[in-house]
């Protein structure tokens, strides 16, 4: 049953991966393994509101996020049924697969001034780089979050603030104790431009 619902879901994912496939050349040979991720995370910068960009994140993150939706410790549909048949080999290998994919870069115009003197204020003040890096591109088992989209960094800051995301280390729980709305509103603007 567990095989099943997640190869339902992954059938369910080819046609968009077709067209994603024809409609556009990837940059980068994209590992097979890897073929149903990228048709809702792209071959490594997410052109989809709401999904994550992959590229360049760190294999540790990844496998404890995939180890999170198999065992429904994190719920974030359509991901749990995707990870529900994995076997602790399967984590990995995926993982592995998901570092090797080019980080995202911001290819938007500037951040405004104003913001950005905000933004690293609150990066010092919080002590983000000491966590996630000098360029907030994450290392072990902590992410990148460079240049990820700005609304889901916005997501995952106010889910940590609600306690809504719980992380497998409550620091970010913590952290995001302290942020105002306005705070994670200019925090993901800058991140997401850097």
């Amino acid at each position: 049953m567990r095989g099943r619902s997640r190869i339902g879901v992954v059938r369910g994912l080819a046609p968009a991966l077709g067209a994603l496939l024809a409609g556009a050349a990837l940059a980068a040979p994209v590992p097979e393994r890897l073929a149903p991720c990228v048709a809702c995370h792209g071959s490594g910068t997410s052109e989809t509101e709401g999904v994550p960009s992959l590229g360049g994140q760190q294999a540790d993150y990844v496998v404890t996020q995939l180890f999170q939706f198999r065992e429904k410790q994190r719920e974030a549909p359509p991901m749990n049924d995707v990870a529900a048949g994995f076997s602790d080999d399967d984590l990995r290998a995926y993982a592995d697969a998901v570092a090797t994919l080019p980080p995202p870069a911001w290819s938007g115009p500037a951040a405004d001034p104003a913001l950005v003197a905000r933004a690293q204020a609150l990066v010092s003040k919080h002590q983000c780089n000491s966590c996630h890096g000098a360029d907030l591109t994450g290392r072990d088992a902590i992410p990148r979050i460079r240049a990820q989209r700005e609304e889901v960094l916005a997501q995952a800051l106010s889910a940590y603030k609600s306690n809504t995301r719980p992380g497998y280390d409550p620091a970010m729980n913590e952290v995001a104790q302290g942020l105002s709305e306005a705070d994670i509103k200019d925090l993901a603007a800058y991140v997401a431009r850097l």
